[in-house]
């Protein structure tokens, strides 16, 4: 006879309860209170095939309370997930095992995002819905029907960000997609009300969400809720009344028990409550399968996919997109624009650049899905006639997200991990601190998602210091895996968007002027320069050079406008123009020492602050740059005053040399 739902609920409240002892640390709180809804969730409704987690069609299911990860690798393992054993569990937060103390993406199969950073699962499972929504409407419902769900905690919906994702998803109606909320009134301080007055469910349906309570302890109250949400015609929350630990004895309902490492006597106790027989790390056979049934429901399901997959018209075309391959045509009219550059020289704001970019890109990749956090018109991220993303057939594929940096920037990589999608968005470089976060978090999971970030420097002028980036881009350069592009013209723009496209496990930002700037690129070259990170631009001429000067973006043409000064002086002076330093890095030693070279004076100039120069300059190298923030005035008085001038650049050269 088939283990009822409770018992199979136990298992989760006891494999969480034996990994997080044994590991002494975690939170066995929210797996357990969580159990029941979780088990008729993953049991009876969702739709998944353990054997085939990468199933393009499947249900996401997004554990935005990361910290209760044990709650994930109990359903993973019991459903039959290969990657999460038994050994597995039992080396919780241990080196080289997949079960990491948060849920980590590309680390455990059956792991949709990495979580952790409360809020931000639920923001990012906004993301996922939409690309789901999109994807549905380009090839139809026969090979994209799927749904989201997510369990979020007290905790996330604190975090500000929830607000952005709630009321993006209530905007756009994103009916397949349903938050179960752990109502369990508990944080790590004690008890939610401490800190925390709002109604939750008030606020989702003020949102435009269709919102429902239940005991979620109750498996019936449950199952009909599940039911209620799949019958929905706008996003769902279900808030379910739990009781942190629940089934742990003494301890269930206890508010301080969130991070709590139960000690023997009160595991015992717990499993004496639960009737739980078997050792630790033992699961009876009896549990074992209706769990492993659970993960097999979906396997009938997956093979029809698959077979109309095979017959589809546009199934090629939609495992290209979901495998992340571009086009094969996806750069000719890039390249035919590229190859015009040269000789036009146009002269224009870098951000100008890029939306002329777009102009070639955006009609020729499909999967392209562009926008901007209220910012369209300075972003230059809207390529003429593209129509809005939108209800109800969600074909659009450009994003109104509001003034919304972070939830844009979640919701870009809940796209990027459904896959189908190559995200990208625009807002000024002064509020990456706003989507930093999940800009992070991208990096960090390997996604293919671009920032547009414009007014990248005090040349944004009259705005002054409040929206003036000056320690922006060291603080982005010093993220791992995160490419940051700063051109200088129109071509580097080109160049840098055609990597960006091409990178697939990195994320980007794009650092690009509000100020007019002048081609520097004034020569056809037979390959991607700005792949290099890093390329001589000018070489130096009468003699071997004294001078090398760096720069990146605007400030590559006073690098240009300093070297013919010197030159002028009788100081032979390279200039070499570093769009991304982190290619630069990836580059082999002796095309590094190459660039780097062996001049007397090294000298860079950026309108930001200097920290990371000294890779290329040394610790005595000059820097003309900022010191300190900005100020409100014409950008040209701004650099002026400032002392970010070919004036004072060759000036600083000179009394070095």
């Amino acid at each position: 006879m088939p283990a009822p739902l409770q018992t199979m609920a136990d298992a989760i409240r006891v494999l969480s309860m034996d990994a997080v002892h044994n590991a002494k640390s975690g939170h066995q709180g929210m797996p357990m209170g969580m159990a029941d809804v979780a088990t008729v969730l993953w049991s009876k409704f969702m739709k998944y095939d353990a054997a085939a987690p990468d199933w393009a069609d499947r249900d996401r299911f997004v554990l935005s309370a990361g910290h209760g990860s044990m709650l994930l690798y109990s359903l993973l393992h019991l459903t039959g997930f290969k990657a999460v054993t038994m050994e597995e569990v039992k080396n919780f937060r241990q080196w080289g095992s997949t079960t990491a103390g948060h849920p980590e993406y590309g680390h455990t199969p059956g792991v949709e995002t990495t979580t952790g950073p409360l809020g931000q699962g639920i923001a990012t499972a906004v993301g996922m819905a939409m690309a789901e929504r999109h994807l549905a409407a380009r090839f139809g419902d026969d090979l994209v029907d799927h749904r989201t769900w997510v369990i979020a905690g007290d905790g996330c919906l604190m975090e500000g960000v929830s607000q952005e994702a709630i009321s993006m998803a209530g905007r756009f109606r994103l009916n397949k997609l349903t938050v179960l909320f752990d109502d369990n009134n508990t944080t790590i301080d004690g008890e939610a009300t401490i800190s925390e007055t709002g109604d939750q469910m008030a606020r989702f349906k003020a949102a435009g969400w269709a919102v429902k309570a239940i005991d979620g302890h109750d498996y019936g109250k449950i199952a009909g809720a599940l039911r209620w949400a799949m019958r929905q015609d706008k996003p769902t929350m279900i808030a379910c009344k739990t009781k942190i630990s629940k089934g742990a004895g003494r301890k269930e309902g206890d508010p301080h028990s969130h991070g709590y490492t139960l000690f023997d006597d009160e595991i015992a106790d717990a499993r004496q409550a639960m009737g739980w027989s078997s050792e630790p790390f033992v699961i009876p056979d009896e549990v074992y399968k209706p769990w492993r049934a659970a993960g097999r429901k979906g396997r009938k399901a997956r093979k029809t996919w698959e077979q109309k997959l095979a017959a589809a018209p546009l199934g090629a075309e939609f495992k290209r997109a979901m495998a992340g391959d571009l086009p094969e045509n996806a750069f000719e009219r890039l390249d035919a624009y590229l190859a015009d550059l040269p000789a036009a020289k146009p002269a224009n704001a870098t951000r100008v650049h890029s939306g002329s970019a777009l102009e070639q890109l955006v009609p020729a990749v499909p999967e392209m899905v562009g926008g901007s956090a209220d910012l369209t018109g300075s972003n230059n991220t809207f390529v003429k006639g593209t129509p809005a993303f939108d209800a109800p057939d969600y074909a659009g594929r450009y994003v109104h997200y509001g003034i919304r940096e972070h939830g844009m920037a979640a919701a870009m990589n809940g796209m990027a991990l459904h896959g189908g999608v190559i995200p990208y968005s625009g807002t000024f470089l002064v509020f990456s601190d706003y989507s930093r976060p999940a800009i992070r978090l991208g990096a960090l999971m390997g996604v293919r998602v671009i920032h547009v970030m414009t007014h990248d420097s005090i040349g944004l002028g009259e705005d002054g210091p409040t929206h003036q980036p000056v320690e922006h881009l060291a603080s982005l350069r010093a993220m791992p895996n995160l490419n940051v592009y700063r051109p200088a013209d129109a071509v580097e723009a080109a160049e840098c968007w055609k990597l960006a496209l091409s990178t697939k496990t990195t994320p980007s930002i794009m650092a690009l002027s509000r100020q007019k700037v002048p081609a520097v690129r004034l020569e056809a070259a037979d390959e991607n320069l700005s792949a290099r990170g890093a390329y001589e631009l000018r070489a130096a001429e009468g003699g071997e050079a004294q001078a090398t000067l760096f720069a990146t973006g605007s400030e590559v043409s006073i690098a240009v406008a300093a070297r013919d000064l010197l030159q002028a002086q009788g100081v032979p002076t390279r200039v070499v123009s570093v769009p991304c330093w982190e290619l630069f890095e990836a580059q082999d030693e002796s095309y590094k020492a190459r660039i780097i070279g062996h001049s007397k004076i090294r000298a860079a100039v950026e309108a930001a602050v200097r920290l990371g120069w000294e890779r290329f300059i040394g610790e005595d190298g000059v820097f003309v740059g900022m010191s300190g923030f900005g100020a409100s005035a014409p950008y040209d008085r701004l650099y002026k005053e400032f002392g970010i001038t070919a004036e004072a650049l060759a000036a600083a050269v000179k009394a070095k040399l």
